[in-house]
């Protein structure tokens, strides 16, 4: 059951994958899926590809990068600032995904304040939270998401939360081709909005797009998507393939 308030949001996370040749068939394929708009569909290739796959990819569909840092320049090498972001025509970044955290020390705090930086740059977020199956186990999942989003609501003013679409990602189910049922995504789905409102606002709970992501396919897309409180996708290795396009007209 889409809710016809929030625009459903397909996002594909390439992660670390492909090749000019590869990622330009990947555009193509999406370029010629007769996307209507109803979706909100966005992209983020590695960034070594951002500007090919802008300049590739036609609209409706945007492209995202997969991290930015919190400056707008200086001495961080191998670092993209929010500010080379917005000058390459990038609408969208990821922050936070679970990747970031684990492998990269990406602690709550550094990602609220990218998140800031990202946002007064002009830049829209994909912010991910989400537990380990050990941490799912020990029954502290919202406790984790809590903690996750606590930072970011300290940092952020509640005007900014129109510029967020919140992934929710188990980190158990992310390429592990284990998947949150319909219902565990919705419990959690619904127990975050309900936190945003108690913490922000209600108009922000109300508004803000929850998408689920973690072994995301196109078998399992339409079932989750018919959850009240799911708004759509993040997507991995499901972007690299043919069914991404049946997972962006999912909500069809």
């Amino acid at each position: 059951m889409v809710n016809p308030n929030r625009r459903f949001f397909v996002g594909g996370n390439f992660k670390m994958n492909g090749t000019v040749d590869m990622i330009t068939a990947l555009i193509e394929q999406l370029n010629n899926a007769n996307l209507d708009g109803k979706t909100e569909v966005v992209v983020a290739p590695p960034s070594i590809y951002l500007l090919q796959v802008k300049n590739a990819l036609r609209p409706p569909a945007q492209v995202a990068a997969q991290n930015c840092y919190t400056a707008d320049s200086g001495a961080y090498t191998g670092e993209i600032s929010p500010a080379q972001l917005i000058d390459a025509r990038v609408e969208w970044v990821i922050l936070g995904h679970s990747e970031r955290r684990s492998m990269f020390g990406d602690t709550d705090k550094f990602v609220a304040d990218k998140t800031r930086a990202a946002i007064s740059a002009g830049l829209k977020v994909i912010l991910c939270v989400g537990e380990t199956k050990e941490e799912r186990e020990k029954g502290i999942t919202m406790e984790i998401n809590e903690r996750q989003l606590e930072a970011v609501t300290k940092t952020i003013d509640e005007k900014d939360w129109e510029h967020v679409v919140l992934a929710y990602e188990p980190v158990w189910a992310i390429g592990t081709g284990l998947v949150a049922t319909p219902q565990q995504a919705q419990e959690v789905h619904a127990e975050l909005r309900q936190w945003l409102g108690k913490k922000v606002s209600q108009k922000v709970a109300d508004s803000i797009r929850i998408i689920y992501g973690g072994s995301v396919n196109g078998k399992n897309c339409r079932e989750l998507a018919g959850q009240p409180d799911i708004d759509g996708f993040l997507v991995g290795g499901a972007s690299l393939k043919p069914e991404f396009v049946d997972i962006c007209k999912s909500a069809d």
